[in-house]
């Protein structure tokens, strides 16, 4: 698709998106995304919800009730709307997404926020490896398309509170325990995100100018981004880091902690079996996040492809701050699978 100018539009044309739809506006990474959505205050915001749902609508947003058995609730929610959100569970049914994205294109929406938040979903084998990447990658493909939305994935790696409290198929610490298992010698640099940041970084691009004025005008805009990922991280580091991070905020001392290696190529293919055999999403944990340690393996993006975040205005991030917020998780006894937000 040629670029655009804004030069060349019509009259009443506004440079910037002012209506924005999001659908999981109450879940983990869409609650903070319409947090800063609404603390930005420059967006209408829509959240498309079920007229069943028990899930609190924030204040300050719109809500539209769909069906989605219903087509023409979607696209009657979605009529009007510059960018579409998407924040699934991973619970959510399979063709979800798709009906989504086929409403916002019948309904003219320009931007689509895919549900990914997480993988470069730019590295393929990364993607395939790490196995819910898949998805992700045939999501946007589906949107490209439609030849109507143009799709814009923000690419924040593991989600640094959630993975650290999840347990130890994630980042490798058992607090119960105290047990902290690394990935082959644990070393291997990856960036991690908070849910804050995303939730930052997803309102300043939206607050960008959509299209350049002409073409000597070299700003960022949204349409930069378009078809492409958007890399944010709050920090890159690795699993000796987090624990160093985790005894300044405990008062923890080495010798109170058990510390192990597993190769992580051993750690993926003993995930895999334990989905294999007994479907325990704990497996698809384990196996992910092992792809993700591999050395040289693409979880470390910034080194080799740059961030976002100078350009998002993105503020520097304490880890410790961070690492406290998911110590109060795991003292609350927190699990990746029960609904609680946080």
């Amino acid at each position: 698709m040629a670029q655009r100018y804004a030069k060349d539009q019509t009259s009443g044309f506004s440079n910037r998106i002012e209506h924005v739809a999001i659908v999981g506006a109450s879940g983990g990474i869409g609650k903070y995304i319409t947090k800063e959505l609404l603390e930005m205050g420059k967006h209408t915001i829509t959240v498309l919800t079920r007229p069943d749902s028990q899930n609190k609508i924030p204040e300050g947003v719109k809500a539209a009730h769909i069906d989605y058995d219903d087509e023409s609730t979607l696209i009657t929610a979605l009529q009007g709307q510059q960018c579409l959100i998407i924040t699934l569970s991973v619970m959510a049914p399979p063709d979800t997404h798709s009906k989504l994205v086929q409403a916002a294109a019948k309904a003219g929406v320009p931007y689509v926020m895919p549900n990914g938040w997480g993988l470069d979903v730019e590295n393929r084998s990364l993607a395939k490896e790490a196995i819910l990447g898949d998805k992700v990658v045939a999501d946007i493909d589906e949107i490209a398309k439609t030849g109507v939305s143009s799709w814009v994935a923000l690419v924040c790696n593991m989600w640094y509170e959630y993975s650290l409290a999840a347990g130890p198929e994630w980042l490798g610490f058992d607090f119960k325990e105290k047990k902290l298992t690394l990935y082959d010698d644990g070393n291997t640099k990856i960036n991690v995100t908070t849910w804050e940041q995303c939730g930052r970084a997803v309102a300043a691009f939206l607050n960008l100018k959509e299209l350049p004025e002409d073409e000597n005008d070299q700003s960022p805009t949204i349409s930069t981004w378009r078809d492409k990922p958007l890399y944010i991280s709050s920090f890159l580091l690795n699993q000796r880091d987090i624990f160093e991070s985790w005894k300044r905020v405990s008062g923890d001392k080495d010798s109170d902690w058990t510390v192990d290696s597993e190769p992580s190529a051993e750690r993926r293919k003993r995930g895999l079996e334990i989905l294999r055999t007994t479907g325990d999403r704990k497996g698809l944990g384990l196996a992910a996040v092992s792809r993700i340690f591999f050395p040289n393996g693409g979880g470390d993006y910034e080194s080799n492809l740059g961030l976002a975040n100078d350009v998002l205005g993105l503020p520097k991030e304490n880890l410790d701050e961070r690492t406290k917020f998911a110590k109060e998780m795991v003292d609350d006894g927190y699990s990746p699978f029960d609904r609680r937000g946080y």
